[in-house]
């Protein structure tokens, strides 16, 4: 029996930071990648200026970047850039058609093959760009049929992640746990292996999905549908009488507050003057200006000037034109560049051709609108209302950067969506049938898109996430510390001690509750790599077969479903949908804690856990 003393220094300094790296996970206003970076430098720096010995041999700092080069990591990047592939190839627009079919027919039965199909296409592609592809066709079914879509986005996002917890390549986190296990001297799971207990837990996941949570949710609408903030393009003449004919450029900006943006002057025929600040206006200048209708008109008053439109002033004849434009709502991805840039250095204008008129985010009960957002940092799901013609927002669809949510089914198709089908067909079959671990089955099927071409070298490493690198680096550099210091050996230890005297179920069923609770606060991925090297050793201690314990990890870690924060797609489809942080809490934790019961259950009875 455990007594009660403190671990060796080392440990506890590991078992710290992890603490303080978890806390620092689940802060909204610190990058993960920051936080990743910090927990790094801390190992490194620590053991090399604190040397750790056991058994006579001295822990090397240099061990922890070995995760840059781990098995599971390789496999991670190989299948974001297949999965990259698919979606730039249009080989997944098929599933698009029978979707949107099969909702023609029938609402119900509809939703169940919706959820049935992202369910599966998750257990073999990540889920991000499942959902990416799913929640247009489904806003399009929406605004097609005049039916809500609140019953429909929350089941098909939790759909995509009971497909993931199927296979070894479900999710990252499967991946992660497999090898971290395999590393400790596990036997590797094969990638169906533990599919019968997620399709269990599936069946009655997806009933509950299908006939439960609809009803569970109010009516929400999308978050911004005000179509008055349109922007247009004008001109402001400056009058003989206007006050600011002989004034620089900087004043008259300060006599509108700062509110207005002046793209250029014109003065006479054909010359244009750069908008500098200490240029002087003078009388007949046309400073060339976008804005809302309003503020248009008031600008105007408030320079002494004249609203033209072309070459005629604007009246009743002759009113404000849009150029064709028309309003779009942009989610941003979690792949997409632009998070954590600030509105102002995204370049939306000059490299997106977009007119930014509003941003929407989660916490926020209304829209923002422009001016004011230039200082704000973009995040993955914020919404974007913006206005740009036609052609470019079709050009944007085969960009990873935004989501359109337009409501169109049209879905990028080229010559080359057959060979990415193959692709990711291969990769998955060389990897089930044992002829190729997955991150050599995968690296070849990068190298099989990039060939054809069928993916660009560009689009691949848009497709890698700076992020999820980091988060895997850290959390495999913060596993390995702890399982090296004996600090993972002291956790179960005392794991084991507080649960002494109960049954063996118990402890395997508190296992993974904390793994569920913990993972809908920090990264998934974080909380699964800590957690293995813990299970293998409450499964030591106990005399018990590593698998169920190693599972109650994966599943566990897999259930995040209560907050909106607990998986990057969650926040995607709540901006999507206008969801509130209430609906997520209201679906998820039943469905969170109805899983638990299951999986553990089943674990319980396969392995024979009586004792």
């Amino acid at each position: 029996m455990l007594e009660f003393a403190l671990p060796n220094a080392h440990a506890l300094a590991v078992m710290i930071l992890i603490v303080v790296a978890l806390i620092l996970f689940a802060r909204d206003n610190i990058p993960l990648e920051t936080t990743s970076l910090v927990v790094l430098v801390l190992l490194a720096v620590g053991f090399t200026l604190f040397p750790y010995q056991a058994d006579g041999q001295t822990l090397q700092a240099s061990d922890f970047f070995l995760g840059f080069g781990h098995k599971a990591l390789i496999a991670v990047s190989a299948l974001m850039i297949v999965g990259e592939g698919l979606i730039r190839t249009g080989a997944l627009e098929p599933v698009g058609r029978l979707l949107s079919k099969l909702w023609k027919k029938g609402p119900l039965i509809s939703l169940l093959f919706t959820l049935l199909i992202t369910a599966t296409l998750s257990a073999f592609i990540n889920n991000t760009p499942i959902v990416v592809l799913m929640l247009p066709i489904l806003i399009g079914v929406g605004i097609r049929t005049g039916t809500s879509t609140t019953g429909m986005l929350i089941p098909m996002g939790f759909a995509s992640i009971l497909g993931g917890m199927a296979t070894t390549i479900g999710t990252s986190t499967n991946l992660l746990v497999v090898n971290v296990a395999a590393d400790m001297g596990m036997d590797s799971f094969n990638m169906f292996d533990f599919l019968g207990p997620a399709a269990i837990g599936a069946f009655f996941a997806i009933l509950y999905l299908w006939l439960i949570a609809p009803r569970m949710i109010p009516e929400r609408q999308a978050p911004m549908q005000d179509t008055g903030s349109r922007l247009y393009s004008a001109q402001i003449r400056l009058d003989e009488s206007s006050p600011l004919v002989g004034a620089t450029l900087a004043e008259a900006i300060e006599r509108t507050q700062d509110s207005i943006r002046v793209d250029s002057i014109q003065r006479g025929a054909g010359a244009f003057i750069n908008p500098l600040p200490d240029v002087v206006l003078l009388a007949g200048d046309r400073l060339t200006t976008s804005d809302s209708q309003a503020n248009l008109r008031e600008f105007a008053r408030a320079l002494g000037g004249t609203l033209f439109s072309g070459d005629h002033a604007v009246d009743q004849r002759h009113p404000l034109q849009f150029e064709g434009e028309q309003l779009a709502e942009l989610v941003v991805t979690p792949a997409s560049r632009l998070t954590n840039l600030r509105i102002g250095d995204a370049q939306l204008r000059s490299r997106y051709h977009l007119r930014l008129l509003a941003l929407n985010r989660f916490e926020e009960s209304q829209e923002r609108k422009t001016p004011g957002l230039d200082n704000i940092r973009l995040r993955s799901g914020d919404v974007l209302l913006v206005q740009s013609t036609l052609e470019n927002l079709r050009n944007l669809k085969e960009t990873s950067d935004f989501l359109i949510l337009d409501g169109s089914i049209q879905l990028p198709s080229t010559r080359k969506a057959p060979i990415a089908l193959a692709t990711i067909i291969g990769v998955v079959g060389l990897a089930a049938a044992n002829i190729l671990p997955i991150e050599i089955s995968a690296l070849l099927g990068c190298l099989v898109l990039l060939l054809s071409g069928s993916l660009k070298w560009k689009d691949a490493m848009n497709a890698l996430s700076a992020q999820v690198i980091l988060i895997i680096v850290s959390s495999l550099a913060m596993g390995a510390a702890l399982l090296k210091t004996g600090g993972a050996d002291y956790i179960a230890s005392l794991f084991v001690y507080l649960t002494f005297g109960a049954p063996v179920a118990v402890v395997l069923a508190g296992l993974m509750l904390m793994m569920g609770v913990l993972t809908n606060v920090v990264s998934n991925n974080a909380a699964a790599v800590i957690g293995t090297p813990i299970a293998i050793g409450i499964a030591q201690r106990l005399g018990m077969p590593l698998e169920p314990f190693v599972l109650a990890v994966l599943f566990g870690a897999n259930l995040s479903f209560a907050t909106p924060m607990a998986y990057q797609t969650n926040l995607l489809i709540m901006n999507a949908g206008g969801y509130k942080f209430g609906d997520f809490v209201r679906v998820g934790v039943p469905l969170a804690i109805g899983l638990w019961l299951i999986l553990s259950t089943v674990l319980v009875l396969a392995y024979g856990l009586y004792g």
